[in-house]
Parts: structure tokens; C-alpha cells; sequence
């Protein structure tokens, strides 16, 4: 028999005190991806810490940033380049969303606002 740990109230509220954060899947990572390409380019960490901190009960993997960059430059929704950083060693790969994407891009852009409860808040994106 497993030790199961033994649920009680106790544990219920301090669950929804301090609650464990939610790994995206790679569906809701593509659309999160596209909702910060839609307004400006950016780089695997920065859209790791973009994440916690637009959204700090969600969490992104390397492998599913990866597998999901990797997704969308096979779909050319995006491309990217590499970028040295000012007063840093070594250069960025720098994620960009390609101007005919700017459609697909803004439509799954959308299904992540609408995920996040932010449907009706006012999201003008910038034409790039």
C-alpha cells in the first residue's frame, strides 16, 4: 500500500495561500509566445521572465520554450537572429514574428487573453 499524505482542511487553505505554479503545455506556450511577438521581439530568458512576471503562478520549461520556438520557425509564423548584448559576453538569438504571421500570430495571441481571463481588456498591438 502507498503512503498516500492524508488531505485535510489545513493543507486545503494553505494550498490557496501559497499555490504550486502551473508548467504551461506546449499549446498554451505557442499562443503565450505569440501574444509577446505580436508587440515586440525578444529572447528565450526574457520571455521565460516576462512570464513570471506578467503571470507569476505560470512557469515555462526550457524544453517546451524550445520545442515551441522550434514550432513556430517550422510554421514561419517567426525567425529570429543573433544578437550581440551591450556590455555582455555572449549573443542572444533574438525571436522575432515575420509580417506575413502578423494574422495567425494576433489570432493565437488572442486564445492566450482569452485563457487568462483578458478577453475584454483593450489589447492594441502595434503594427511592426
Amino acid at each position: 500500500m502507498m503512503n498516500a499524505q492524508r488531505l485535510t482542511f489545513e493543507g486545503i487553505y494553505q494550498f490557496f495561500q501559497a499555490p504550486q505554479p502551473l508548467f504551461l503545455n506546449q499549446e498554451l506556450t505557442v499562443c503565450y509566445l505569440m501574444s509577446v511577438l505580436v508587440r515586440s521581439e525578444s529572447y528565450g530568458t526574457e520571455l521565460v521572465q516576462q512570464l513570471q512576471q506578467d503571470y507569476p503562478n505560470y512557469r515555462l520549461s526550457d524544453t517546451i520554450l524550445q520545442n515551441s520556438l522550434r514550432f513556430l520557425e517550422k510554421q514561419a509564423l517567426i525567425t529570429s537572429y543573433w544578437k550581440k548584448a551591450e556590455k555582455r559576453g555572449r549573443p542572444r538569438r533574438m525571436y522575432y514574428l515575420r509580417p506575413e504571421a502578423r494574422s495567425k500570430a494576433e489570432d493565437l495571441a488572442k486564445l492566450w487573453w482569452e485563457h487568462m481571463g483578458l478577453a475584454s481588456v483593450d489589447r492594441s498591438i502595434p503594427v511592426a
